[in-house]
């Protein structure tokens, strides 16, 4: 038997070329042009050591000097060019403008705080604004209402509005938009080819259940706007989320697909090449040229790369030039999350799956080693990165990919076959969609099954220590990983450690802390606050955007019985995650606002309830003025009054000032819970309760800019809890919101920073917000 020889390491030099770029262009964000100096001083610094080994290190010192300092010129020159373009002058100043740009983004609607607003991204070539016109090339974002829903991909338009500064350096402003565009030039002959390939694909699944509906778009194309919020929670939560997007999977799989027909169709050498690139182009059209599906496309190319021979070789330096060409054209993209899931996710399939299935080859089938090591080594890459933005790591993401691996290339070869055959014969397309739409369900089945288990994911901070323990284990298992596996007996041992640990809920350590009275859970963008009313009971006031969410920090904090949900108004950041309080536990009643308004809301919370099995639960208003006590939380509500308005204006626009404003005492200690409630509201309550005072505010509106600053500081708090989203559309938490609290001697704390913030009273209070032992842990 002929002995198999050493494997011979990567060769990592454009990997390390590509780290360079990242460095540099993240360096340039930092410190502008200071980027080229600090790469001239390093690579001083390390000259000496790289000529005492010679020529090679000599060369690839000079090379990563070279790279940090073009990549970091590139992305310094960018951001000055956006930052202090006509356009982000005129925003700086408020500045009424007409604008001609080019539709570069499908238009999404998105939530706003008067209602739906439509968002659209414009490559804009001319401005009009303070009697001037401007000829440039600006990237801005356009919020509008529905005259803005239909609008082109690729068309030239005109714009009306007054513009304002844009968060983060990609863009030069927002633009408020009056008015619906005037398209002044049709979309090139390929974008409307494109958008009827994607209204094909929905409409070979359009007689499919909702989900599949929904789904089969997003993974042939990534049109994930019909994507419900729960289920995409669940595909979150499992490891599954990468399937409702573009990403270097769909394109690895259509291009392949391509490929395979060409060969069984006579196709051979160079020609295979084109046929190739057409159908790299041709995706790229399908999903759009949006930074992501670039990134998508290029990561995709690189997956083909290492399935040549000598794979890992050819894979590893195509995705160190990938890297560095990426970031070369688009420096914004290294501050992108999305990105570096992309990179790590390669990296880690190229330079870990080979050792982990080589060692799962020893005693497993080969096929099953690769199937096994693949999904591992991509999550095991990308977990720290994930546990930054989202708090959690997944435990069944393995798993999960696994059991849906056999039916996602079948699905997305057959969605995008359906929506081609659509094209010409209408019920040939159905067929396919059909299919597609079997083998989607299975992929239903999956993230669902996998997130109701006790332990699918593991709640982590997002703090720097907890990512750097975090990475440093990760580190370890990718080293410790190989040898464990390649036997039989610590293999199993391993897989069984992880089944059990799935199968049982696990409690987090430290978490719930001893003494706390109210927890603010870090929901993203949205507010679902946690009242200890007595052993594994509590008060929920509001429910959150999304039902995992709020289900898992439940979990946390071991609540079992829920004896009344408060749902301060009905916008969906507020209401929509009610379904994951309601789940497994029992709640014995709900009140709300007295505003049934926005519609939508109402009808969320409606159906909510309705699901319930053998329950009949009803949300009614909360009474105005009452003292009650569940448990050991005493609470009265402030707000609404009693002969407040119960109908609106049906666009939400008047829910936040009819928020249910709730005065909260738990041992001793004093808690103002406001909802979202508007200045007008604040004001009232301040001339309603003169000399309140209490122990933690929960700042309203996510910490919006509108508040009633005098009234927040009379309060007196010795805490203010803010719960908003990372990175956010609103703007939330204003500075000028934050600002006056912190001069005050208020410790302001955020979810969004901080993740869950416990609020804790170690001992008893006088009643009047002055007494008790206050503080606050976040996990």
């Amino acid at each position: 038997m002929a002995e198999a020889l050493p494997r011979r390491p990567p060769d990592l030099r454009m990997l390390l070329l590509g780290g360079a770029a990242w460095g540099g262009a993240l360096a340039a964000r930092a410190i502008g042009w200071w980027v080229l100096p600090a790469a001239l001083g390093v690579g001083l610094l390390a000259w000496p050591s790289a000529r005492g080994r010679g020529r090679a290190a000599v060369r690839t010192t000079a090379g990563l000097v070279l790279v940090v300092a073009a990549v970091g010129a590139v992305a310094t020159l960018r951001l000055e060019q956006v930052a202090h373009s006509p356009v982000a002058d005129l925003a700086r100043e408020g500045a009424a403008v007409r604008l001609v740009g080019t539709v570069r983004s499908d238009p999404r609607r998105a939530e706003g705080r008067f209602g739906d607003i439509v968002t659209v991204r414009l490559d804009v070539r001319e401005v009009t604004g303070r009697g001037a016109t401007y000829a440039l090339a600006a990237p801005v974002l356009v919020l509008a209402d529905e005259d803005w829903a239909d609008v082109p991909l690729g068309a030239t338009v005109t714009a009306a509005g007054r513009l304002s500064p844009a968060d983060g350096g990609d863009l030069a402003a927002v633009l408020g938009a009056r008015g619906p565009p005037e398209v002044v030039d049709d979309p090139d002959r390929w974008w409307d080819a494109a958008a009827a390939v994607r209204a094909s694909v929905r409409a070979a699944v359009a007689r499919r259940p909702d989900a599949q509906r929904s789904l089969v778009p997003a993974l042939v194309d990534g049109d994930d706007a019909a994507v419900d919020d729960t289920l995409a929670a669940d595909f979150r939560t499992t490891g599954l989320t990468h399937l409702l997007a573009v990403s270097g999977t769909n394109l690895t799989l259509v291009v392949g697909f391509l490929l395979v027909l060409a060969r069984w169709c006579g196709v051979r050498g160079r020609w295979l090449y084109a046929v190739g690139a057409l159908g790299i182009a041709g995706f790229v059209l399908l999903a759009r040229t949006e930074p992501s599906v670039l990134r998508a496309a290029v990561m995709g190319t690189v997956a083909l790369f290492a399935m040549g021979t000598e794979g890992r070789e050819r894979g590893s330096r195509a995705l160190g030039v990938a890297v560095l060409a990426l970031l070369l054209v688009r420096p914004d993209l290294a501050a992108s999350a999305g990105f570096t899931l992309s990179v790590l996710a390669t990296a880690g399939i190229l330079l870990l799956a080979p050792g982990w299935r080589d060692a799962l080859a020893r005693w497993l089938p080969r096929w099953v080693a690769e199937a096994i090591a693949v999904p591992a080594a991509a999550q095991l890459a990308c977990t720290p990165v994930v546990a930054a933005i989202s708090g959690q790591v997944s435990l069944v993401a393995v798993a999960a990919n696994l059991a849906a691996a056999p039916v996602v290339g079948p699905a997305t070869v057959l969605g995008l076959g359906g929506g081609l055959v659509g094209l010409v014969w209408e019920s040939g397309g159905r067929l396919l969609g059909t299919l597609a739409g079997w083998c989607v369900g299975w992929l239903v089945v999956v993230a669902t099954r996998g997130a109701a288990l006790p332990s699918a994911a593991l709640g982590w901070g997002t703090g720097a220590v907890a990512l750097a323990l975090l990475t440093l284990v990760v580190a370890t298992i990718a080293l410790v990983g190989p040898l464990l596996l390649r036997r039989r007996s610590t293999g199993l041992g391993c897989c069984a450690l992880l089944v059990a640990t799935v199968l049982v809920r696990l409690p987090t350590p430290g978490w719930p802390p001893d003494g706390w009275v109210l927890v603010a859970c870090d929901v993203g963008q949205g507010d679902a606050l946690v009242l200890n009313a007595g052993p594994h009971a509590a008060v929920v006031v509001d429910a959150g955007p999304e039902p995992a969410l709020v289900d898992a920090c439940l979990d946390r904090l071991e609540i079992e019985t829920v004896p009344l949900v408060v749902l301060t108004h009905f916008h969906a950041d507020h209401v929509d995650g009610l379904p994951g309080v309601l789940d497994g536990r029992t709640v014995g009643a709900v009140e709300t606002t007295r505003l049934l308004d926005p519609p939508e809301g109402v009808a969320a919370v409606s159906d909510a309830l309705d699901a319930l099995d053998g329950a009949a639960l009803a949300a009614v208003p909360a009474p105005y003025g009452a003292t009650r006590r569940v448990g050991q939380v005493s609470f009265q509500v402030l707000w609404p009054p009693a002969d407040s308005p119960t109908v609106g204006p049906g666009d939400g626009s008047t829910a936040n000032e009819a928020s249910v404003v709730l005065l909260v005492e738990v041992r001793g200690l004093r808690m103002l819970l406001t909802g979202d409630v508007e200045p007008e509201g604040q004001a009232a309550l301040a001339r309603a309760l003169p000399g309140l005072r209490v122990d933690v505010l929960k700042v309203p509106h996510h910490g919006s800019r509108y508040q009633d600053e005098d009234w927040l500081l009379s309060l007196g708090a010795r805490a203010a809890l803010v719960s908003v989203g990372a990175d956010n559309d609103y703007g939330h938490p204003a500075p000028e919101t934050l600002a006056p609290l912190e001069a005050a001697g208020v410790r302001v704390l955020r979810t969004d920073l901080d993740g869950d913030l416990a609020v804790i009273v170690d001992g008893a209070g006088d009643g009047t917000g002055e007494g008790g032992g206050l503080s606050v842990a976040t996990r």
